[in-house]
């Protein structure tokens, strides 16, 4: 069974930085692209960052400069750096491969 769990939300002040860390197991995990969504209380889930089997990335617009998405196929990881982050970023954060999802990570940006 694949799982995926994610870590390092917390709570931040605007203009601050998170990594976002997200662990697969029970798949050949370097093979497939990654995807981290986020969702918001009363919005959709929104794709983040998608990292492909080839490195190639793409982003929601409104994050493109200032998070970076990356990978580690060695230790079956990925990563969403978020910088310069702001009250909209605020969301539920999660990892996607396939169909598999993980639970969460919450991520509050507030002063």
């Amino acid at each position: 069974q694949v799982q995926l769990v994610e870590s390092g939300g917390g709570l931040v002040q605007p203009g601050g930085s998170l990594r976002l860390s997200c662990t697969a197991s029970g798949t050949i995990f370097s093979i497939y692209a990654v995807g981290w969504y986020r969702q918001a209380p009363g919005k959709e889930r929104d794709l983040v960052a998608r990292i492909y089997s080839t490195g190639s990335t793409n982003y929601l617009n409104s994050v493109k400069g200032r998070f970076t998405i990356s990978r580690d196929n060695a230790k079956n990881m990925v990563y969403l750096q978020m910088n310069s982050l702001k009250p909209e970023d605020t969301a539920v954060y999660y990892c996607n491969l396939m169909d598999h999802w993980g639970k969460g990570t919450l991520v509050t940006v507030s002063s």
